[in-house]
């Protein structure tokens, strides 16, 4: 999962691949021997990749980057042949080595026609560079790699598409979508800084961007429909061979390009198609890695509707589940985890926790001292110190509503500071309970010591801190805040539950405990 997280009308995908086709090519008998031999050498690392069967390799050898132990790989296979004379050369190279490969004559034209396209990038990934080192890029030529890159993907599809690649493929494809995305994005980079910025007009999740728009990222997200349609529509009852293996992993790559282009509804729709497929195979036999990200995006998604109970639950799988020392991708997930366990269950992160990640501490830190303090004047400061980078995550409106928790923290003070009654004829120590009956004026007092301070010039009036008081009780009845009825239920003639409010708050003049029910220890405050 990639920070994690994250996790997308213009020119028509189909048919992409024909672009990769050249004219025709000379027959094998009038190849230039320097070629051929030169072509067999440079494709000596994907017969080796192929032979192993496993789709990373392969796509190691289709990147768009040069391995750390051979810099000078891209330069080699780009001089290894030419526009004229590059799908003679490579079928040539892949028979001759027939025996070794074993693919059938369909499987071979098939990879002809994919690494010829590959062959087209790296020519013009390696234009780029050159143009680059010598301070003269110009803003299409990195269009032009998006491009040849989006040429390679398409011919990718066709191909998985007519079931001429082995079943792995699929996932060869997802690893060269996600160098489309990242290309993609650049691309976008390039064209924005010789086009003027546009804004949004229409309706988005901001109301006005000032992001010029993401023409190719939106291309890219148009083929990876493709593929998802692809994988989600395989009908081939062997599953060991079916590209639903690839759903989810394909759908992660959705999410990072929909989040980018701030298509949030977009990524709803991802999630309602694997829902409604009743044949996919069971959930925990997919790879580690594509649960966790599918689990922190769904979560994310269930975080953005407010509803905090299903992207808890989510959120809490993806955090158990990932790896304990991919410390980037957990520090994504508590991102979002913590607010959520302050609004569903009103408890902090420890600071042990929070000092395994330092960005969390740096960000959650403050406002969590504050809430523990009942603070509210420096969890207001902490909020306001954030806010950017909480508008950037959206998590700021819900770290706002975990003010209520400083301010129960306060009142519960308050109660805590009141002490004891005295003891009763024929009543032990073990029969203390804390005084049921707490001064209204306590509390005001307590609420203009941690709102107001010294030389703010904020006052609390009785009516704001009786409102305050009266929100707390109302809260109380629905939220996991047991101590709150307790603390907070106030002597109100003819009304026994807080919901009942006629014109109570003008009655209160002191708050009252009903029981002598004990309050010895704080909530549970570990994540």
């Amino acid at each position: 999962m990639e920070a994690i997280i994250a996790w997308q009308a213009g020119e028509n995908d189909v048919g992409q691949a024909s672009a990769c086709k050249q004219p025709q090519t000379p027959t094998t008998a009038t190849l230039p021997t320097s070629h051929s031999g030169i072509m067999q050498a440079a494709l000596v690392p994907f017969h080796e990749a192929y032979t192993s069967g496993l789709a990373q390799p392969v796509a190691s050898f289709l990147s768009p980057f040069a391995p750390a132990h051979d810099p000078g790989r891209l330069y080699d296979f780009y001089r290894a042949s030419n526009d004229d004379k590059i799908e003679g050369d490579i079928r040539y190279a892949l028979k001759s080595n027939k025996n070794n490969t074993r693919m059938s004559n369909k499987e071979a034209g098939a990879w002809v026609e994919i690494i010829a396209c590959y062959w087209r990038a790296v020519r013009e990934i390696i234009k780029a560079d050159e143009a680059a080192n010598q301070g003269r890029l110009a803003d299409r030529q990195y269009v032009t790699v998006y491009d040849t890159w989006k040429d390679l993907t398409s011919s990718f599809i066709k191909h998985i598409s007519a079931g001429q690649l082995p079943p792995w493929a699929i996932f060869t494809l997802y690893f060269t979508a996600n160098h489309l995305r990242k290309i993609a994005i650049k691309a976008d980079e390039f064209l924005a800084k010789s086009k003027p910025v546009t804004f949004n007009t229409g309706y988005s999740d901001d109301i006005v961007s000032s992001v010029a728009q993401n023409q190719k990222l939106e291309e890219a997200a148009r083929v990876f429909n493709r593929i998802f349609a692809l994988c989600l529509g395989d009908r081939n009852p062997d599953m060991s061979v079916s590209r639903k293996w690839g759903v989810y992993c394909i759908a992660n790559l959705q999410f990072k390009t929909y989040f980018k282009l701030k298509a949030i509804s977009l990524s709803k729709n991802v999630v309602r198609s694997i829902q409604a497929q009743a044949d996919l195979p069971p959930f925990d036999l997919y790879p580690r890695a594509h649960r966790v990200t599918y689990k922190y995006y769904t979560g994310v998604l269930a975080f953005l509707q407010e509803d905090y109970a299903k992207a808890e639950e989510s959120l809490q799988e993806a955090w158990e589940s990932c790896w304990s020392r991919s410390q980037q991708n957990k520090s994504l997930i508590l991102t979002y985890l913590i607010p959520c366990r302050l609004i569903t269950q009103h408890q902090v992160p420890t600071a042990r926790l929070l000092a395994e990640a330092p960005r969390l501490e740096r960000i959650f830190g403050p406002l969590v001292a504050c809430i523990k303090r009942g603070d509210l004047t420096g969890f207001d400061k902490a909020l306001a110190e954030g806010e950017p980078e909480f508008v950037k995550r959206r998590i700021f409106l819900t770290l706002e509503r975990s003010r209520d928790i400083a301010l129960r923290n306060l009142l519960r003070k308050v109660y805590l500071a009141g002490g004891y009654d005295d003891l009763k004829e024929g009543q032990t120590e073990k029969d203390r309970i804390r005084k049921s009956r707490i001064p209204l004026a306590n509390f005001a007092a307590a609420l203009r010591m941690g709102i107001a301070g010294k030389g703010s010039g904020q006052a609390v009036e009785d009516d704001e801190v009786e409102c305050l008081l009266a929100n707390q009780i109302y809260k109380g009845s629905d939220c996991p805040i047991p101590e709150i009825i307790i603390l907070l239920a106030v002597m109100i003639p003819n009304a026994v539950h807080p919901h009942h409010t006629t014109g109570w708050p003008h009655l209160m003049k002191e708050a009252v405990i009903p029981s002598a029910k004990r309050i010895s220890s704080p909530p549970n405050t570990k994540l």
